[in-house]
């Protein structure tokens, strides 16, 4: 019996030593990773028109006031830089946002990071590599969402349907902003319906949405808007335009595949 006791005295005391609190992920509302085009159909104006909006966006009242409103009143967020297929960078890891102080941080960090761009528009490398971070931090979101924007077409790596549909299958969802600020020009392989592409092949997911931005004035609206209602979980039909139920999609979602081929031969 002396020996049970010591054993039981001896066990207790190991489970004190355990940090099994102290380990636990911590619960936010939701975890966003921005993944932002760097590709060189981008230039320099619209990369830094791009950097700034995001920046006012993650600064201004109302985001902040999204996040106090949640359940946890708290975010993870993570912002990353992607081109080519393997052209995948992390700006700013996976921060905590509770509040304003949080927020200001973040993005004095992305202010701070400097502006590039590279070759090649790989979506699906870009959607994979941001797949790949949740479950990389100590945080635990009722929500998973990618935050997708670029002005192209996905033209190398892996095909962007089934690899949005294999993201979507592991419970997160992904949103588009389609960056629609020049007119079409078939030498940078751009195409006119940039926003049917993403709601066709690129986002998806219960609830996911596009905000196409067709205008250089509408473009920090429309990520403040995208991100509040990211955090909030809402998609306002007014804003957003959903993921038409279409079968085939109304573009084929390997024209960037097609248009590359087409041009370059490779």
């Amino acid at each position: 019996m002396r020996a049970f006791g010591f054993l039981l005295a001896a066990s207790f005391f190991a489970l004190l030593a355990l940090p099994s609190r102290a380990g636990a992920p911590v619960p936010v509302d939701v975890e966003l990773v921005l993944a932002v085009d760097i590709s060189y159909s981008m230039d320099f104006d619209e990369l830094a028109l791009q950097r700034e909006g995001y920046i006012t966006a993650l600064t201004s009242k109302d985001f902040i006031d999204a996040i106090r409103n949640g359940p946890h009143g708290k975010i993870a967020l993570i912002y990353i830089e992607w081109a080519g297929s393997h052209e995948q960078t992390i700006v700013v890891p996976w921060t905590l946002i509770d509040g304003k102080a949080a927020a200001e941080a973040f993005a004095a960090k992305l202010q701070a990071a400097p502006i590039r761009r590279t070759y090649r528009t790989s979506i699906s490398s870009g959607l994979l590599f941001s797949a790949a971070q949740f479950g990389a931090a100590e945080f635990k979101g009722l929500r998973r969402v990618i935050d997708v924007s670029g002005d192209g077409t996905n033209n190398q790596g892996p095909l962007i349907e089934p690899t949005r549909d294999e993201i979507v299958a592991k419970g997160i969802v992904i949103n588009g902003l389609p960056l629609q600020l020049k007119a079409p020009a078939g030498s940078m392989l751009d195409i006119a319906d940039l926003h049917i592409y993403y709601e066709d092949c690129v986002i998806g997911g219960p609830g996911s949405f596009v905000i196409p931005v067709r205008d250089r004035t509408q473009f920090i609206n429309a990520v403040r808007q995208k991100l509040i209602m990211e955090v909030s979980g809402i998609t306002p039909p007014s804003i957003a335009q959903r993921i038409p139920a279409v079968s085939p999609p109304r573009i084929s979602c390997t024209i960037g595949e097609q248009m590359w081929l087409q041009r370059w031969g490779n």
